[in-house]
């Protein structure tokens, strides 16, 4: 059995690691909020492009309007934009989305490449022998549009010189505080005749007839702007909803942490108690013995 001493110096340790994981979960509880709002206030904007953009998908000769619209004869090389978070601490946050991506194209017929976005799942990836096309890690703490447009225009200049025949985009969608699903969706060729599925996390509810639309300067231009900057505003959405997650995750990590730290610390307490009790019931002894021993000698 451990000294008193030593079991002083556990639960002192313990207490320590229990006041840091206090002190994490307090950030990524507050970051998350942070994370939740600029991840609600994309959705306004996501909705209304997506709506103009299934309005020109409609026009007759769809595959014909525009590169980034027309699916491939053949398909000869994918490519995987993979979204992790650059820190751990998150519980299974980054191993369930590299195990889920892994399982996803482990047989998968064609080729496979990857631009994975953080440190973690980038690190993971290449131990696993994967092929990483780019990466893109230490993101600002609330990234910007601007910081990570470069992600999307990388994997529409792949699909339009032909290096990839088709791209997915795999993230963490934010449900709750509680609950994280890993996620898949197909990048390119853009898919419209599944609207309701892609932007299910910010559709909005339609009312009335659908709207009408005045094109200026024209229909051509008007694609050629908007469909590269949809599949950039895709990435952009993933990554947030992937930040979300990913603080929600360590909160929820650092809070069962805690709750951990402080059961072993009262255990731990316990134990510290029976041992000096122990302790001082040996030296009460052994004053009882050495008086009884005195007392026959005289």
């Amino acid at each position: 059995m451990a000294s008193a001493r030593e079991v002083k110096l556990r639960i002192r340790s313990v207490k320590n690691i229990s006041q840091v994981t206090r002190a994490l979960q307090a950030v990524s509880a507050s970051k998350v909020q942070k994370a939740m709002q600029a991840m609600y206030r994309t959705r306004p904007y996501a909705t209304k492009a997506w709506q103009v953009l299934t309005h020109l998908a409609d026009q007759p000769g769809r595959s014909q309007l525009h590169p980034l619209l027309a699916p491939r004869d053949e398909v000869k090389n994918t490519l995987v934009v993979l979204i992790s978070g650059d820190r751990g601490l998150a519980g299974a946050y980054n191993t369930n989305i590299v195990r889920f991506t892994l399982q996803r194209f482990r047989d998968y017929p064609t080729p496979v490449r990857y631009i994975t976005v953080g440190r973690k799942g980038r690190d993971m990836m290449i131990r696993r022998g994967q092929d990483i096309l780019a990466e893109f890690s230490n993101l600002p703490a609330a990234p910007q549009f601007a910081d990570v447009s470069a992600i999307g225009r990388l994997a529409v200049d792949e699909f339009l010189a032909g290096r990839a025949d088709e791209v997915y985009l795999v993230y963490t969608d934010f449900v709750n505080m509680m609950t994280q699903v890993p996620t898949m969706k197909k990048l390119l060729p853009l898919e419209v005749d599944s609207g309701e599925e892609r932007v299910e996390t910010f559709s909005l509810e339609r009312q009335g007839p659908p709207a009408a639309y005045i094109y200026e300067p024209g229909q051509d231009e008007i694609l050629d702007e908007i469909v590269p900057r949809f599949t950039a505003l895709q990435v952009y959405q993933a990554v947030m909803e992937s930040l979300a997650s990913e603080h929600a995750a360590r909160m929820v990590a650092m809070k069962n942490a805690t709750d951990n730290a402080t059961e072993l610390a009262a255990a731990l307490q316990l134990q510290y108690n029976k041992a000096r009790q122990q302790s001082i019931t040996s030296e009460m002894l052994d004053i009882a013995g050495g008086a009884e021993a005195l007392a026959k000698g005289g």
